[in-house]
């Protein structure tokens, strides 16, 4: 008997929820809405109402055409006439401390930005070999931000400016000794229109 109650009960329940399905979207009034051939007219004044002809229906067949995606940021063009004016700064071993060398480098961007004030700069934080990729992205992006943090306080904009992390993923030198490693601890200065 328990057994009948139970299964009645969840033949019930199945049923409730076939019956009831998915909620219906409402439509808003002249949403999704067709037109029809007998739609009235607004009637000018001083002229009679006339019937509205009935215009014959024709089926066109629409051809399929292939979407490319359009890039991302189109408006972003890297400017390689002037990215020689813009020098890489470079890290000690697992750091993101600015030295006294970066700082320098970093002041020469600055003074270059602001004479060319309608770029924009996304700084690229890079890391050698060495840890994770983990760990190398979040110290790339810890690098690029402290030479973002410094081009603001020299007086550049920071919607000029914008990071990037690339970890380990785009080694400037692909050796595996420190004079390789010394290379790839670095940020650079790419220049957006």
């Amino acid at each position: 008997m328990r057994k009948g109650m139970v299964g009645f009960f969840m033949v019930l329940c199945c049923g409730a929820l076939v019956a009831g399905g998915c909620a219906k979207k409402e439509l808003v009034k002249g949403e999704g809405e067709i037109p029809s051939a007998t739609s009235a007219k607004p009637v000018e004044p001083g002229t009679a109402a006339q019937a509205p002809a009935k215009a014959p229906v024709k089926e066109e067949k629409v051809a399929e055409q292939t979407i490319k995606e359009a890039p991302a940021k189109v408006q972003e063009e890297a400017v390689p006439a002037q990215q020689a004016e813009l020098e890489k700064i470079y890290f000690d071993f697992d750091s993101f401390i600015l030295s006294a060398p970066a700082r320098t480098t970093l002041s020469k961007n600055a003074e270059f930005l602001q004479k060319n004030t309608s770029f924009k700069v996304r700084i690229e934080g890079n890391c050698d070999e060495r840890g994770s990729d983990e760990y190398n992205l979040a110290l790339g992006e810890k690098r690029a931000k402290s030479a973002m943090k410094y081009l603001a306080t020299m007086g550049i904009p920071a919607e000029r400016l914008s990071i990037i992390s690339y970890g380990k993923e785009k080694p400037a030198d692909p050796g595996h000794d420190e004079a390789a490693w010394a290379k790839n601890r670095r940020d650079e200065f790419i220049l957006i229109k």
